[in-house]
């Protein structure tokens, strides 16, 4: 399994409620739907701008965001 890492997400609450429903009537996990929201993203991103360089994505630093579950 591939490692995973928590972030807090602050939230308003009207824009919280409207993920709840959509995720709800999509039949996702609020997790799940933002998963594919990002996914969606850079999918997007990668299109207009080009595919990311793997070895500037390896140099982030993701230390700030373990949480020992690796």
């Amino acid at each position: 399994m591939k490692n995973q890492y928590e972030i807090t997400l602050r939230i308003p609450e009207d824009l919280l409620r409207k993920l709840l429903y959509v995720s709800e009537a999509e039949g996702r996990t609020p997790n799940n739907h933002i998963l594919m929201l990002l996914r969606n993203n850079v999918q997007y991103f990668e299109r207009a701008k080009g595919r990311m360089d793997a070895g500037a994505l390896r140099a982030i630093d993701l230390s700030e965001f373990e949480n020992g579950d690796a």
